[in-house]
């Protein structure tokens, strides 16, 4: 496998230059932020993240303070005992997007959290404790146990509350197999998984670098200019 520095490099002759390719690089993960994150606001961006998929995300953004105050600020304590009149009533709710199996995702998922949250201390610790070594472990736990988080959902999901992550867009996917990881041109099955999961495990213990700045990094350095799927 060639070195990390082979895809910095050409990330930042496309990005203008080592300075260019910094500015676009986010503020690093902060796990000891994720700890105290409440759970209402991992729910929220459960929520808001799942709404996003199929619908075009300026619509949902500006919908948002209604689904705050429809879905009672996302508390979980709250929701885990609402009736069912209560999901019921949200179904025909104009402050929210009135998708139905959308909708029943927020109660199953509060279901989860409060779970994880009672094995864990919290769902921030949950997420900030998992070990950065095995995201593809995580993410089946979403997709198993939580309700329409599988796949790019839950990846963004992870990013959107601070979790240090890659992810796994098409043109992260499409620098792994130039840098010679043999994965699959479909979907990643379970052996590709482990493979990209081996893959930025080796690049962050080669630069010290975040995975997500490994993972921007590695999509900048593929594709056209201006045109990379990965956030």
């Amino acid at each position: 496998m060639g070195s990390f520095a082979e895809i910095r490099e050409r990330a930042e002759k496309r990005k203008g230059g080592a300075d260019g390719l910094k500015a676009l690089m986010p503020k690093a993960p902060n796990h000891d932020a994720l700890r105290t994150l409440p759970d209402d606001r991992i729910l929220s961006e459960m929520t808001r993240y799942i709404f996003y998929a199929g619908f075009v995300r300026n619509v949902i953004d500006a919908k948002w303070p209604g689904f705050e105050a429809a879905f009672s600020g996302f508390d979980p304590a709250f929701l885990n005992l609402a009736p069912d009149d209560y999901w019921h009533d949200l179904t025909s709710d104009t402050r929210v997007i009135r998708n139905g199996a959308k909708i029943m995702s927020v109660r199953a998922n509060t279901q989860f959290i409060r779970r994880v949250a009672d094995e864990h201390g919290s769902a921030g610790r949950f997420f900030a404790d998992w070990p950065l070594e095995d995201q593809i472990g995580l993410l089946a736990v979403l997709d198993k146990q939580a309700n329409r988080l599988g796949g790019m959902t839950g990846q963004y999901l992870l990013r959107a509350i601070g979790r240090d992550s890659f992810v796994m867009s098409h043109d992260v996917l499409v620098c792994l197999r130039l840098s010679g990881v043999p994965i699959s041109e479909s979907k990643p099955t379970k052996k590709d998984l482990r493979l990209i999961q081996d893959q930025f495990n080796a690049w962050h213990a080669e630069t010290g670098l975040p995975l997500t700045h490994l993972s921007r990094i590695c999509a900048f350095s593929v594709g056209m200019p201006g045109e990379e799927d990965e956030t």
